[in-house]
């Protein structure tokens, strides 16, 4: 196919074959049309700092933007990427997680593609469940390198962001690297909850520190712009696969962040590809509350509107949203809602959100239902959605709540903590799944 004689070269530990020509770009474009690339997209542990969004389910699978679940975010990515083998690590609270991906990501008879599940399992090698991003990895090599992949790509499955992974690729073999991090600058209160690096000018990383908090980011940690800045790992990672086989068998440490990547700093060859584009982890209830209303904005920094790289998830068929009577101010109304509100401002409505006269919502995000219910059915008191005059600002009502009438939700003058109605984290109030709040209640 490529003709003429054939002369192999190394870049990093992968040995490639070209025309000879000697052309840079020849070799690129022979690397996107046959070298095999998978992407590995990591479950993610208990998520105990988005509970009680994660109280019945894992973190990829919490709703996002009102019909999306986190997950539908890295699984597009790699797919828009023509990263199309993909493994899912999953472990706690996984069959939401199991059902989602099972409708939403069927590749057809002629495309070369899958998305396949990777649940904990004990064998004979090992008894243990996943302790920990590392430890799922390796114990899932042996299903990894059954395709025999010339490079992985690891990524996390809590994150809002668009990337194209081609051109981390590229430059991950433009330098002969080993190990490529994607790294984001971002300001010095962001940066001490993260990994930090500093990197040659060949960007090369020469130092990794994990979570080295505020007073941690020492002036030598600064990356070198105009402004302070820091560069922050975002947890994506593209491996030569025999290096990542290297890496996880000469050591049991558990983490990619506190073990993998400064020992593999130390030993290989580790770039850094800086991204510039949007990008958000979300991993507390208030990173998550932050990162939907922010969608809601006339212009927002992410946007789910871009038709050339479009995030998937699982259609649903759902009739159109119904607006009897509302004001809307700034907000997303997903599919299959029925809107009968005074006033909605700087919000989400998920699927089949059901909102009744007179409720005010104000900064919230309403998950909505799984399902239809008339009211009075199944002898309920309370039926699905949110009732009359109620007043709802700065929540969280996750799914399938059933409000009556007459109900005010707010987190104003609360102290952080659960009660059996609801718990307040980060200044949000949140109303856990198939939740019942009696007409009348004030939160």
């Amino acid at each position: 196919m490529l003709g003429g004689a054939v002369e192999p070269f190394s870049r990093g530990s992968i040995a490639y074959s070209t025309s000879g020509s000697g052309h840079e770009n020849d070799f690129d474009q022979w690397y996107f049309e046959f070298m095999r690339t998978i992407g590995v997209i990591l479950g993610g542990g208990v998520g105990s700092r988005l509970k009680p969004l994660t109280s019945k389910r894992s973190k990829p699978a919490v709703p996002v933007a009102g019909k999306y679940r986190l997950v539908d975010i890295p699984i597009s990515n790699c797919i828009n990427s023509d990263i199309k083998e993909i493994y899912l690590l999953t472990q706690f609270n996984s069959v939401s997680l199991h059902r989602h991906i099972q409708s939403a990501y069927i590749f057809d008879h002629f495309t070369h593609g899958y998305v396949r599940l990777l649940a904990a399992e004990q064998t004979p090698e090992s008894g243990k469940w996943f302790q920990g991003t590392a430890d799922a990895v390796r114990q899932s090599l042996h299903h990894l390198l059954s395709p025999k992949p010339d490079l992985i790509v690891i990524l996390s499955g809590d994150q809002l962001y668009r990337m194209d992974f081609r051109q981390v690729i590229a430059q991950h073999l433009a330098t002969g690297a080993e190990v490529t991090l994607a790294t984001k600058p971002v300001l010095r209160e962001e940066a001490g909850a993260l990994g930090v690096l500093c990197c040659d000018p060949s960007g090369r990383i020469t130092r990794f520190v994990e979570k080295p908090g505020e007073a941690g980011l020492t002036e030598d940690l600064r990356a070198p712009m105009a402004e302070e800045r820091y560069l922050a790992n975002m947890g994506i990672y593209v491996f030569n696969s025999d290096i990542l086989q290297a890496l996880l068998l000469a050591t049991d440490e558990s983490d990619f962040g506190k073990h993998i990547i400064p020992t593999a700093i130390d030993r290989q060859r580790v770039f850094s590809y800086i991204f510039d584009g949007y990008w958000k982890d979300i991993g507390t209830v208030g990173m998550f509350w932050q990162a939907n209303l922010a969608l809601t904005a006339e212009i927002p920094e992410f946007t789910f509107y871009d038709a050339a790289a479009p995030i998937y998830t699982h259609p649903r068929y759902l009739p159109p949203s119904k607006i009897n009577h509302c004001d809307l101010i700034r907000c997303l109304v997903t599919e299959g809602s029925i809107l009968s509100a005074q006033r909605i401002e700087d919000s989400i409505l998920g699927l089949r959100s059901i909102v009744r006269e007179g409720t005010v919502i104000e900064k919230s995000i309403i998950m909505g239902s799984d399902y239809y219910e008339f009211e009075g059915a199944n002898g309920e008191e309370i039926p699905l959605g949110i009732g009359r005059n109620c007043h709802i600002r700065q929540a969280i009502i996750d799914k399938n709540v059933r409000i009556g009438n007459d109900v005010t939700i707010s987190p104003a003058g609360k102290k952080e903590g659960s009660t059996d109605l609801y718990t307040v984290r980060d200044g949000i109030i949140v109303i856990p799944q198939n939740s019942r709040i009696p007409s009348g209640t004030i939160i």
